[in-house]
């Protein structure tokens, strides 16, 4: 593609390296910056952009402002969501919508493991009562072994199966509802197929969330779901924080349907202060920084900048989220596989 244009339309993160400029530059992509908040930011920043990079979870690109998007082909969202883009709209227009979720794959799957183990460890809850000047700790005993529980995985793309495969020294038995993965693919990662989400629900001692929001998923676990779990279960969200009723979840946690709960996310961030997830003994927050690590930075600016230039270069990206989509460019090459 000649003349291939991007712009950074949404810039939440730190100042841009010079060697983003450098290396598009090079690969013939005028790079441009821009702060867009709305659609006529939009249509006087990216109006002439071939591709558009978005960088946060603003909801800017909706039906109505993609239109102004003239000559866009695609959209590189940073990370693995793309629920603030509307990818119904972008397919319909012929725009490809890419994300790059294999760079936080590991760390998400990790934090979801340091969740679980604090729940049924107790050791944030532990940590508090000992700054408090509380040695004792009879009350919050006996502690949970992750040792012989059964793990019950909803979703398994990049992050449950590296949950799974992380989780095998702890001897877990291991299940999955995804109704888009084979049982085959399940049992090559030694996860076996659940037959349904209730099953899954009512026969896990820790329940832990992998999947994208979508209509679909939206309050996918609400009151009915939560009252399926065991009252010694765990919950872990490590996804999107509309995937659970949040109203649902307060009532389940305080009136014992679940024990516990392990959040990364929640319907609305940043969370308000009085939310009362944050001060329940028997829940586990962190701010939505389950893909972060000390090489975040720069992983998803290289593997953006990657992505965009498969994209000028009429080549399919790693990770497209619409790959049924026609796209305005035309046909495009096969990509890099991961």
């Amino acid at each position: 593609m000649q003349h291939c244009k991007a712009v950074l339309v949404i810039n939440e993160g730190p100042p841009m390296p010079a060697w983003v400029h450098e290396r598009l530059a090079h690969a013939g992509v005028d790079f441009a910056i821009h702060l867009c908040r709305t659609k006529a930011d939009l249509e006087q920043f990216a109006a002439d952009a071939d591709i558009v990079w978005v960088n946060g979870g603003a909801r800017l690109l909706t039906r109505e402002n993609l239109a102004v998007l003239r000559r866009c082909g695609a959209i590189v969202r940073v990370g693995s969501g793309t629920d603030n883009i509307d990818v119904k709209a972008a397919t319909e227009m012929g725009i490809i919508v890419a994300n790059t979720p294999y760079v936080l794959s590991d760390a998400v799957a990790s934090h979801a493991i340091a969740l679980l183990l604090s729940l049924l460890r107790q050791v944030a809850r532990l940590d508090r009562r000992l700054r408090q000047g509380t040695w004792a700790s009879g009350d919050v005993l006996p502690l949970r072994r992750p040792e012989g529980a059964h793990l019950g995985l909803v979703g398994f793309g990049r992050i449950p199966q590296r949950v799974a495969r992380k989780v095998r020294g702890f001897d877990m038995q291991i299940t999955a509802y995804d109704p888009y993965v084979p049982a085959e693919v399940m049992a090559g990662h030694g996860v076996a197929k659940s037959d349904s989400l209730d099953t899954l629900l009512a026969q896990s001692d820790i329940v832990s969330l992998h999947c994208p929001l979508t209509e679909e998923t939206r309050h996918l676990i609400g009151e009915r779901e939560l009252r399926l779990m065991q009252p010694h279960a765990v919950l872990i969200n490590t996804s999107r924080g509309a995937v659970v009723d949040e109203p649902a979840l307060i009532r389940a946690l305080r009136e014992g349907w679940i024990a516990g709960a392990g959040l990364d996310v929640f319907e609305q961030e940043p969370c308000a202060p009085d939310n009362p997830l944050l001060s329940m003994d028997n829940v586990v927050v962190t701010p939505h920084t389950a893909g972060y690590t000390d090489t975040y930075p720069t992983d998803f600016i290289t593997v953006c900048v990657e992505a965009i230039i498969d994209l000028a270069q009429r080549r399919w990206p790693p990770s497209v989220v619409n790959p049924s989509v026609k796209p305005r460019w035309g046909a495009l090459t096969p990509g890099r596989k991961l």
